[in-house]
């Protein structure tokens, strides 16, 4: 893999930190700021809806530039928030913090996963995401647990602080790690057309198709996850001191399933995601099922991370390969619909409490989430499988010079773009 990957992982990491470790802060941060934990709670989801935010209009206005730069400018604004929140001296400030870091957060995300695809052969395309992404899931692993201990031992603030140096850490690799690759040169944005381009190609139904198959899939193993404390807890029996260690297992199931879905992927990606998804819907049942059971409780945390998590490599190249020709805002829609899924679970898992139905309920309806995923990209294949029958897809060689001779298929219609593709 390049060494830029590096640099486009600890980027990731930064982010994925900045998301998560406000949970295990959110105690701290009220009682500094004197509001209830409910409010302060907020933080979590002006965080998540500027995400979206950031992940569409964002992107969509930095289409027409050079990719590397546009990366350090959305790493520079990620830097800028989380000062923001380290200095902040009331809720308000650091509720402009959390929104101001949070707009990189989808567009880092969105354009950095088409530059880690351009820096690698077609063939590892899938693979390269996958890398990005594990900066998230240790994040996940290693990050919340241990920025959440150095926030309760030397001050919240203190944990923004280090998430600051870590943000001028990437921005460095960044700089002088990554290549310019992709549509940022002057053909390549001619080929794309700008943001007219990028707008086109959502003209795909199958560029839709792989977005809903984002928010269901990824939605029902998050519903499942938002109130997985509830459940350890008040299901489960384990202590409340034991909840971050099993969190640490989760994470680590993120961290397996993120490297060996994205590998699949390369190989084939829609088998991968009908697999994936499959297993998924009967992990998130016999997790609902067997919830009492301590043993059995800790394997399915690690398999509904794992399988949960295997998806994300799949679902970003997915979208991406139907978008082929300008994959930038298509790549950071897909982005904001992992929010959506975020959001839709999380929503819906705190409808069934509220219902009575009790701390497995979120897990049931993470179930039917994944299921109604799975459905839509069983289509969504079928469709694609009919097009190629047909003779409706066509072979976008390898660059020339390139690693591998392999052809990557591109919708009918969708012209080859120039460069690395």
């Amino acid at each position: 893999m390049p060494i830029g990957l590096l640099a486009l992982a600890l980027g990731g990491f930064g982010i994925g930190l900045t998301e998560f470790v406000i949970m295990g802060l959110l105690p701290e941060v009220a009682a500094d700021f004197g509001v209830s934990e409910a409010t302060a709670g907020w933080l979590i989801s002006g965080y998540a809806l500027a995400v979206v935010v950031g992940a569409l209009l964002l992107t969509a206005a930095v289409t027409r530039f050079e990719r590397k730069p546009v990366l350090a400018v959305l790493l520079v604004l990620f830097i800028a928030g989380n000062l923001i929140s380290a200095i902040a001296p009331g809720y308000s400030m650091m509720m402009v913090g959390r929104i101001v870091a949070a707009l990189a957060h989808g567009a880092f995300f969105g354009i950095g996963a088409v530059v880690a695809a351009d820096m690698v052969a077609p063939t590892k395309k899938a693979g390269a995401i996958a890398f990005m992404f594990t900066g998230l899931t240790a994040a996940n692993v290693l990050g919340v647990p241990f920025g959440t201990m150095l926030g309760q031992a030397a001050g919240w603030r203190s944990t923004f602080w280090a998430i600051t140096v870590i943000g001028v850490l990437a921005l460095i690799g960044i700089l002088t790690l990554v290549p310019r690759t992709g549509h940022g040169d002057a053909a390549a944005q001619a080929s794309s057309g700008g943001l007219r381009g990028e707008l086109r190609a959502f003209r795909s139904g199958q560029v839709w198709l792989s977005i809903l198959v984002t928010i269901l899939g990824y939605g029902g193993m998050f519903g499942a996850f938002t109130y997985i404390a509830f459940t350890l807890t008040e299901v489960s029996g384990f202590a409340a001191s034991t909840v971050p260690w099993l969190l640490i297992l989760f994470g680590v199931g993120l961290f397996v399933g993120n490297t060996v879905g994205g590998k699949a992927a390369d190989r084939n990606v829609d088998r991968t995601l009908l697999v994936v998804l499959a297993v998924l819907v009967v992990v998130l049942v016999a997790f609902a099922l067997t919830a009492g059971n301590q043993p059995l409780t800790i394997a399915s945390i690690v398999l509904m991370g794992g399988f949960g998590f295997a998806t994300v490599p799949g679902l970003q190249m997915r979208v991406m390969k139907y978008a082929s020709s300008a994959p930038t805002l298509a790549s950071g829609a897909n982005i904001g619909a992992f929010n959506v899924g975020n959001a839709l679970g999380a929503w819906l898992g705190g409808v069934t409490i509220t219902a009575g139905l009790g701390y497995t309920s979120p897990i049931w309806a993470g179930a039917v989430i994944t299921v109604l995923g799975l459905g839509v990209m069983a289509f969504a294949a079928a469709k694609a499988g009919r097009r190629a029958d047909n003779g409706t897809t066509a072979a976008v060689p390898a660059p020339a010079g390139g690693d591998s001779p392999a052809a990557v298929e591109a919708p009918a219609g969708v012209e080859a773009p120039a460069g690395a593709r």
